[in-house]
């Protein structure tokens, strides 16, 4: 699993020109799935992003998490986050989990990070054409991997 963090001033998701997510301080979380994703990715994960020191104190100090700040998040299903491009100038998806394996998944870690933040994560629609705005704050911008853990 890898998620992809923003940290955003303000973040927003546009399907069909209708807002379907929108916050202001807070992380755009894009996530990528692959089949051998489990439980335990999802909890790691999910924990790590909860409390991940990225938000600056009183002094400008990256020294305060999402919890801290009582910021809000939106969580992006994002296949392509598993592109292999090691092979001609076509990206190979073939990493990327599929829907029947993902979809729960990606539900899952959304109900693993609403629990960890105690309120709701807002989502974008899984395999929709989304419009995604965001005011990067920072900007900040960090790859996790659950199989390499960095």
């Amino acid at each position: 699993m890898k998620a992809l963090i923003q940290r955003a001033s303000r973040a927003s998701v546009t399907i069909d020109k209708k807002k379907v997510a929108s916050i202001k301080t807070g992380l755009l979380i894009f996530l990528g799935i692959i089949d051998e994703d489990s439980k335990d990715d999802i909890d790691w994960l999910s924990n790590k992003i909860a409390n991940l020191r990225i938000f600056p104190d009183e002094d400008g100090i990256m020294n305060r998490s999402l919890i801290d700040v009582n910021g809000e998040a939106i969580v992006v299903s994002q296949f392509t986050l598993h592109a292999s491009t090691k092979k001609g100038n076509r990206p190979s998806y073939i990493k990327a989990a599929k829907p029947d394996i993902a979809i729960p998944l990606y539900e899952s870690f959304v109900g693993s990070l609403d629990e960890k933040l105690n309120t709701k994560v807002q989502t974008g629609e899984f395999g929709a054409d989304m419009k995604v705005e965001l005011i990067n704050d920072g900007p900040v911008t960090i790859l996790i991997d659950t199989k390499t853990k960095e």
